[in-house]
C-alpha cells in the first residue's frame, strides 16, 4: 500500500486506510481513484498528487514518532492531564495524546485558561499538569496563567508547537521566538531542533519544573513532532526520589533554644507548610503558640480548631494581628512574607524556607534552610513543653468576640444580599471534603474574612492576583477529584473573564457548582478609588443574566435575588448532575447600612 502527497496543500492520501470525507474505502489503490477524485482539503486535481518516497516510508504502524515519545514520557513522569487547545503546528502531539487512552486532553475555549488550570492543578493535588497550544497567538495567551504559576511556585509543563524550522524567521505565520518570550517567566527553557534529544530536553524541562517548583517551557517544530525516533536509543534524564533537605541538628538546637526562652511565641504559617498540618499542631500545643495563617495558608489548619488565631493581613482578623505584634518570637513557615500579610520583622524569628533567597527576613533569630515536613518535627522534638493555662481561654474568648461581630454582619434580612450572609450560607452549605476555586475581587476579600473553612481545598491566585483564575481552577479540582463536590466562588468581574470555558465544564460533565456574587461593580477597584480619594469611575459592569447563560451552554443556573432563596438554590446546584451557576444579586458597597 503507498501514500500519496498533495503538492498544493500537503495532504496525504493513504491506500490502506482510504478516505471517510471522500467515502474511499481502505485498500482503495491510487490508481484505482475516479478521474473527478479531488483532494478533500484543498479541491485539487488527482494529477497535483505525487507518490511519497521510499525515503520517507516507515515500515509498520508500530514506528514511534517524538510526539508519540513526549507523551509516553509525560505518563512516566505520572502527568495525564494536558490542558489546551489543538491547532496546525501542535497536531502532531494532539494526535500522540488522542492515540493513547492513558492521557486526557482538556479542550479549552482560550488558552489562558488552559495554564491557570495547570497551575491551579498542581497547587490542588502537588502533580504537575501540562499545557500544549500552537506557536504564536497561542503560546502567548497561557502568559498569564504561566505567570500565576511563577509566582506561586506551582510546577507546570507548558509544551508548545511551534512552525517548521526551516520557516523559522521573519514573515513566519504564527511564528515567534518563544524561547525569548517565555525567557521570563520560566526555570527551563528550550526548543527541540533535534528530533534525538527530545526526550533529554523533556526530561530536563520536568526536573526542573518540580525540583525548582515553576514552569518550563519546550517548544517542537511542527516537522520534528511527526519523526520517527528510536526510543531505546534516545538520552534521558531522571528525577532523585529525595530532595528534601533540613538543616544540622545543632541548628534545630540553636531555634528549639530560641523557643524554650520564649515567653509569647507564636506560629505563623504559609502555603509552604501545607503538607505538615498535624506536626503544626502538635508543636503549637507542646510550646503553646497559636497559630496564624497567611492568605494562602488558610483552610491548612481548621477556623475552627482552638490554636487557629485566623489570617494575618488585610483580611484577617484583628486578635490574629494583636498576638503577632504581642509576640517575642515568631516561627514562620513557609511565609512568603509579601506586603498584605505585613509580617513585622523587628523581632526574633525562627523562619524556615527551602528557598535561601527568601531566609534572612530579621538580623534577630534564626533561618533553617529545608523542608518543613523534616524541620517541623526536630523542632517538635527538640523544644521543651510549656505550660500556659491561660492562653487557650484568651483565644477563645477573642475568637468568641469575631465571631459575633462576622454573625452580626450576616444580616439575613437585607437586600440585596450582603456579602458576609453569603460567606456565613457557604461555610454552613460547602461539605468539608469539598474543593473550592477562588476568584480575585470582592469575593476573595470576603472569603478570605467571614468564610468559616473547615476542611475544604482552596486555590487562588496568590501573588499574580489575577482575575478569572476562580473558574479555571475549579475546572481542575474537578477533573482531580471527581468524586468531590468542587465549587467556584467569584465575582462578576472575575467570572467574564473565564466564562467561555463554562461549555468546557458542560462537555466534559464537570459538575462544578458556579457562586457568582454578582454587584455590577469592580468592586475592588471601587474600593481602592475610595482609599486614594478619586471619584468612583469605569467600574460599572453591564452583565448578562448568567443562569441563563448557564442553560444556554448546556449546563443549569438560578438567579437568587432574596436571601431566603440562597441555601435552597446551592443545595440545588449541588444536587445537579450539570455544571450550575448561582447568580446573587449582591451589594457593591462594603458596610453600607
Amino acid at each position: 500500500m503507498l501514500k500519496w502527497r498533495c503538492r498544493i496543500c500537503g495532504y496525504i492520501y493513504d491506500e490502506k486506510t482510504g478516505e471517510p470525507a471522500t467515502n474511499t474505502k481502505p485498500e482503495t489503490l491510487f490508481k484505482d481513484l475516479a478521474v473527478e477524485w479531488k483532494c478533500p482539503v484543498c479541491g485539487a486535481e488527482k494529477s497535483e498528487f505525487s507518490e511519497i518516497s521510499s525515503a520517507e516510508k516507515i515500515s509498520g504502524d508500530s514506528a514511534t514518532t517524538v510526539s508519540d515519545a513526549i507523551v509516553s514520557e509525560l505518563l512516566k513522569w505520572d502527568i495525564n492531564v494536558v490542558f489546551g487547545l489543538p491547532g496546525t503546528s501542535s497536531l502532531g502531539i494532539v494526535e500522540a495524546i488522542r492515540k493513547n487512552k492513558n492521557i486526557k486532553y482538556i479542550v479549552v475555549r482560550h488558552e489562558e485558561n488552559a495554564a491557570m488550570a495547570a497551575s491551579a492543578y498542581n497547587k490542588f493535588t502537588g502533580k504537575i499538569a501540562a499545557c500544549l497550544t500552537i506557536a504564536g497567538p497561542g503560546a502567548t495567551n497561557l502568559a498569564t496563567g504561566l505567570y500565576d504559576a511563577k509566582e506561586d511556585n506551582s510546577s507546570v509543563i507548558s509544551i508548545n508547537g511551534q512552525v517548521r524550522a526551516q520557516y523559522t524567521g521573519p514573515g513566519g505565520i504564527q511564528e515567534i521566538d518563544q524561547d525569548a518570550f517565555f525567557r521570563p517567566l520560566v526555570v527551563y527553557n528550550n526548543t527541540i531542533y533535534d528530533k534525538h534529544m527530545a526526550l533529554l530536553l523533556l526530561t530536563k524541562a520536568l526536573k526542573f519544573s518540580i525540583i525548582q517548583k515553576g514552569v518550563s517551557q519546550i517548544s517542537v517544530p511542527n516537522n520534528i513532532q511527526k519523526e520517527f525516533i528510536d526510543i531505546e536509543k534516545c538520552k534521558k534524564e531522571n528525577i532523585t526520589g529525595n530532595y528534601e533537605v533540613s538543616p544540622d541538628s545543632s541548628v534545630l538546637k540553636l531555634a528549639a533554644d530560641l523557643i524554650d526562652k520564649a515567653k509569647n511565641p507564636v506560629i505563623i504559617i504559609g502555603w509552604g507548610c501545607r503538607d505538615c498540618r498535624d506536626e503544626i499542631l502538635k508543636l503549637s500545643n507542646k510550646i503553646k503558640a497559636p497559630i496564624v495563617t497567611t492568605f494562602r495558608a488558610k483552610g491548612i489548619i481548621s477556623d475552627y480548631n482552638e490554636w487557629n488565631l485566623g489570617i494575618l493581613g488585610s483580611v484577617g482578623t484583628p486578635h490574629a494581628r494583636e498576638f503577632v505584634n504581642n509576640s517575642d518570637l515568631l516561627i514562620t513557615a513557609g511565609v512568603g512574607f509579601s506586603q498584605l500579610t505585613n509580617v513585622p520583622t523587628d523581632r526574633k524569628i525562627i523562619q524556615i524556607d527551602s528557598n535561601p533567597l527568601k531566609l534572612e527576613k530579621s538580623s534577630e533569630g534564626i533561618s533553617l534552610l529545608g523542608n518543613c515536613s523534616l524541620i517541623i518535627p526536630g523542632l517538635l522534638e527538640l523544644a521543651n513543653e510549656k505550660q500556659n493555662n491561660k492562653i487557650l481561654t484568651e483565644i477563645k474568648n477573642l475568637k468568641q468576640i469575631w465571631e459575633e461581630i462576622l454573625l452580626k454582619e450576616a444580616d439575613e434580612n437585607k437586600t440585596p444580599i450582603r456579602p458576609p450572609f453569603i460567606m456565613k450560607v457557604l461555610s454552613d452549605v460547602i461539605p468539608e471534603n469539598s474543593a473550592i476555586g477562588l476568584d480575585v475581587g470582592e469575593n476573595q476579600w470576603w472569603f478570605g474574612r467571614n468564610f468559616r473553612i473547615k476542611n475544604q481545598k482552596f486555590a487562588m491566585s496568590g501573588y499574580l492576583g489575577t482575575m478569572g483564575f476562580g473558574f479555571p481552577a475549579a475546572l481542575a479540582a474537578k477533573i482531580a477529584w471527581p468524586e468531590k463536590d468542587v465549587f467556584c466562588i467569584t465575582g462578576d468581574g472575575g467570572f467574564s473573564m473565564a466564562m467561555a470555558d463554562f461549555v468546557t465544564a458542560v462537555k466534559y460533565n464537570l459538575a462544578i457548582v458556579v457562586v457568582v456574587l454578582s454587584n455590577r461593580e469592580l468592586g475592588m477597584i471601587q474600593v481602592e478609588q475610595m482609599m486614594e480619594n478619586y471619584e468612583n469611575y469605569a467600574t460599572d459592569l453591564l452583565n448578562p443574566d448568567f443562569a441563563e447563560y448557564a442553560k444556554n451552554c448546556g449546563g443549569d443556573g438560578i438567579r437568587v435575588e432574596k436571601p431566603d432563596e440562597l441555601k435552597p438554590a446551592l443545595i440545588k446546584a449541588m444536587k445537579s448532575k450539570k455544571p450550575f451557576i448561582v447568580d446573587i444579586n449582591t451589594d457593591p458597597k462594603r458596610f453600607a447600612e
